[in-house]
C-alpha cells in the first residue's frame, strides 16, 4: 500500500479506461457549497454546479473512457443524496453508469469499509475519508488480491444496485 495525493490520484485517473467506483457516506464535505444552495432552494446554482460534472463526464466517453459508480445510500435519502439523486441526470445523459444501493440491501454484500476506485481491473485506490466527510487519506494498492476483492465487491453491489432512471426514492 502506497499513501498518495490528490494530483497523484488525478494523474493516475488521466489514462484509464475503465473506473468502478463503490461509494458509502452520505455526505461528502467537498460537496458542501452545493448543498447549501440546495438546502436554500437555488437549483439553478445547484445544477450548473452538477452540469461540470456532466461536461467532464461527456470528454472521457469522447476519449473512450468509461465510469461505472454505485452509491450506497441510507433511506429516507439525506439532503446530500437527494440532491445527488435530483442533479445526476445530465452526468447520466454524458455516459455516466450510476446506480444508486439502498444500504438495506448491502447487509449481506462482502464491501471494503472504504470508498474505492478500480482502474482497469489493475489497480485499486481508497478514499479514506473522516468523520465530518473530508477526504483523510488516499490509498493506493496494485496487489492482485486487493484488487481482486474490490472487483468482486464492485461487481455484487452492482448487481443489486438500481439503475438512476429506475431509482425511485423512498
Amino acid at each position: 500500500m502506497e499513501l498518495i495525493s490528490v494530483k497523484q490520484r488525478s494523474e493516475l485517473l488521466k489514462d484509464v479506461r475503465e473506473t468502478l467506483k463503490l461509494e458509502h457516506r452520505d455526505f461528502y464535505a467537498v460537496d458542501a457549497d452545493d448543498l447549501a444552495l440546495f438546502v436554500a432552494g437555488d437549483l439553478d446554482a445547484v445544477a450548473a454546479s452538477y452540469q461540470v460534472w456532466a461536461d467532464s463526464v461527456a470528454e472521457m466517453e469522447q476519449a473512450g473512457e468509461h465510469l461505472r459508480r454505485v452509491r450506497v445510500i441510507s433511506e429516507p435519502l439525506s439532503d446530500y443524496q437527494r440532491m445527488a439523486v435530483q442533479f445526476s441526470g445530465p452526468a447520466v445523459d454524458a455516459g455516466e453508469d450510476l446506480r444508486w444501493l439502498p444500504r438495506r440491501l448491502t447487509s449481506t454484500l462482502p464491501l471494503p469499509g472504504n470508498d474505492f476506485f478500480v482502474l482497469d481491473g489493475h489497480t485499486a485506490l481508497f478514499n479514506v475519508m473522516d468523520g465530518n466527510g473530508d477526504r483523510a487519506e488516499i490509498q493506493l494498492y496494485t496487489e492482485p488480491e486487493v484488487v481482486k476483492l474490490c472487483l468482486e465487491a464492485f461487481e455484487a453491489a452492482w448487481a443489486v444496485a438500481i439503475p438512476h432512471r429506475e431509482y425511485k426514492p423512498t
